[in-house]
């Protein structure tokens, strides 16, 4: 997958500036940004899949939800979710069938996504925001 994010510093939190072409590349995006802040992945060895479908009041707070999803899922399975083998965001909702596996090397523990300076905005590289996570 592309690199559409990078690591932007945050006081005692972790920090991503991401963006895509449109809703599906940002939450895809978002979800690789943060599997790499948490760990390094190998591709080979993704045992685990999971479907995921969520319904939020707006879409900063389904963006939100999505990645807590995947910490939560890849907290139970000890996995990092790195491969999205479908994701399609409409609105509010969002489907989506991911795989993951064990981390190679651990880099960051995330105890929670948070909503400090969430605000999706359209920029010239498309669909661009900021999430912060709390560690």
């Amino acid at each position: 997958m592309e690199r559409n994010f990078e690591e932007v510093e945050h006081t005692a939190d972790l920090a991503i500036q991401v963006w895509g072409p449109d809703m599906d590349g940002l939450f895809a995006h978002a979800a690789y940004g943060m599997s790499c802040l948490l760990a390094e992945t190998m591709e080979e060895g993704l045992t685990v899949r999971k479907t995921i479908e969520l319904a939020s009041h707006d879409v900063e707070t389904l963006l939100v939800d999505w990645l807590s999803e995947l910490l939560f899922l890849g907290e139970q399975e000890d996995v990092v979710f790195t491969r999205i083998d479908e994701l399609h965001v409409s609105g509010n909702r969002l489907r989506a069938t991911v795989r993951g596996g064990p981390a190679s090397e651990r880099r960051s523990a995330i105890k929670a996504v948070t909503f400090a300076d969430l605000q999706i905005r359209e920029t010239a590289r498309g669909l661009e925001t900021a999430i912060v996570f709390d560690v």
